[in-house]
């Protein structure tokens, strides 16, 4: 039976890496528990009158290296369980891309799409007055993640201010950038992992225009490593969301025409592009069969970028992989037996830990412009973004090398 608990599965992989690389006992175990975590119940009440209890977490992994960082989703499934795998996932992300923070991560137990906007705004607000004391630009610097967005940090930054009395932007990051955020956010993890899979191509010798790419997930981030990659000339043959799959073994034309399409209708299905007339019929087969999501990761590529969900490479289809590197640009998209079948068949697995640090950097940048009220444009952003990720990349290529 595979492991699913996520934190047992983080422990169990950060066991597993600190015997390889003989880890200071003391280290190991400081990182194995959260240094602390937090519950709190937000009692709220509904549009209709009644009252609704929440259950929602905090967890702070680690401070080693800096104020804990990581961010906050909103989900009927948050469980703390959860919550403390990604805060230690996150202390390592910023530690391997080298930014002076620790590791955090907070959940609010809700399906925010029930909520009405006013009870989105209370809930959201209660919850940074419970959270208030535990943190700040140098304690704690919460960020949007699963279903939250800008506008819940500018509620967030905004509550905290009024709790505190004077300005502090650098509380929150991913804020709108009327409240300070950082130009360059929404494209930044799909740039980053662009950066990533550009800079090991060249280590191995490859052309972008000699590589074919499947991306499941056309979400933001989905949408934006599919885009930077085919503007680098790689072929984007296949993506998927959860309502429709566009296979095209020749490459799809225009990934930016397919998004404007799937902006348009809500959805993916239909949005096979040819200069602007979408909607064409165009049957997604492959060996004469129609093909979901799932078989998006099966298809004949060299490179397979999970951008979903967790947990979708498993044991069942790990032996049906047929690319030759792995993108993880969703969180844990890969369970530990499909992590060891997918090593004993020498398939490269660029780690989500590295592939989609490119959200948290830009973190980093806005609450160093807000420190300093700096303000810098989206060029600048790329720039730094790009040195870091690739002065990564390197790193972890050259020490896989050595091992």
């Amino acid at each position: 039976m595979e492991q699913t608990n996520p934190w047992h599965r983080a422990q169990t992989q950060l066991q597993k890496a600190a015997q390889t690389i003989h880890l200071d006992p003391l280290l190991l175990a400081r990182l194995l528990h959260p240094e602390r975590t937090i519950t709190v119940s937000l009692p709220f009440v509904r549009d209709n009158g009644e009252i609704e209890i929440t259950n929602d977490y905090r967890v702070q992994h680690n401070s080693i290296l800096g104020p804990y960082k990581g961010g906050l989703r909103y989900h009927q499934k948050v469980s703390m369980d959860e919550v403390k795998a990604f805060a230690m996932l996150m202390t390592i992300k910023n530690a391997l891309v080298d930014i002076p923070f620790g590791g955090g991560k907070g959940g609010i137990t809700i399906d925010p799409k029930t909520l009405s906007k006013r009870e989105l705004e209370q809930l959201t607000r209660l919850f940074t007055r419970r959270l208030a004391r535990n943190i700040g630009a140098d304690i704690d610097i919460p960020a949007p993640d699963v279903n939250t967005n800008p506008k819940i940090m500018a509620w967030i930054v905004d509550e905290y201010n009024n709790i505190t009395g004077h300005p502090s932007p650098a509380v929150i990051t991913g804020k709108p950038l009327e409240n300070g955020g950082s130009k360059g956010r929404t494209e930044a993890t799909g740039l980053g992992g662009s950066y990533v899979l550009l800079t090991l191509l060249q280590k191995l010798g490859k052309k972008p225009q000699d590589i074919t790419v499947a991306v499941q997930g056309f979400g933001n981030v989905g949408y934006y490593i599919a885009y930077f990659l085919q503007q680098q000339g790689c072929k984007i043959v296949g993506i998927s969301d959860f309502k429709g799959v566009i296979y095209i073994p020749d490459g799809i034309v225009d990934i930016a025409q397919v998004q404007h399409c799937k902006e348009e209708k809500g959805f993916l299905a239909g949005c096979y592009c040819i200069g602007s007339v979408c909607d064409i019929t165009y049957k997604n087969q492959l060996h004469g069969k129609d093909i979901t999501a799932e078989e998006v990761l099966e298809l004949p590529v060299d490179v397979v970028v999970p951008a979903a969900l967790e947990n979708v490479i498993n044991k069942n289809n790990a032996e049906k992989l047929q690319a030759s590197i792995i993108l993880e640009m969703a969180n844990t998209p890969m369970t530990l037996e499909a992590d060891e079948i997918l090593n004993k068949r020498n398939i490269t697995i660029i780690p989500d830990i590295l592939a989609n640090a490119g959200g948290v950097l830009v973190s980093y940048f806005e609450w160093y412009q807000n420190l300093h009220n700096e303000h810098w444009s989206k060029e600048e952003v790329f720039t730094k973004l790009k040195q870091k990720m690739e002065h990564a990349a390197i790193r972890e290529n050259d020490k896989r090398r050595e091992e």
